[in-house]
């Protein structure tokens, strides 16, 4: 063992420093982990947030989607329904495309072939 300037055995102090180096770089790697694990968790809180707002926003996309589209078919439906209608009074009184708009031309068919003789 040797000496150091000051009068110390130079491998205790040595130890000592070395002792005191590791448990200085050991309290450095905790706060780095502590830190670390902070930073996880709030990249996991932030990314949870994220997903919900967008699953919120999806839904009402589709929710929106829905009521357009059935906004639409009951458009379509009141259109199909109001020709229907119109067809139908057209049909009574004779003058849509049903048997009744036919009548005339088939007593003029009937009675003109009687005409003719």
């Amino acid at each position: 063992m040797h000496a150091n300037p000051d009068g110390t055995m130079g491998s205790l102090d040595d130890l000592k420093q070395v002792k005191e180096a590791e448990l200085e770089w050991e309290a450095k790697v905790r706060e780095a982990a502590v830190a670390r694990k902070a930073a996880l968790d709030r990249l996991v809180a932030e990314t949870d947030a994220i997903v919900k707002a967008e699953r919120a926003s999806a839904e009402e996309s589709r929710e929106l989607a829905l009521k357009q589209a059935r906004e639409a078919a009951d458009r379509e439906a009141a259109r199909i329904g109001a020709e229907g209608e119109k067809a139908a009074a057209a049909a009574r009184v004779g003058t849509g495309r049903g048997p009744a708009q036919r009548s005339e031309e088939i007593l003029n068919a009937v009675l003109g072939s009687f005409r003719g003789t």
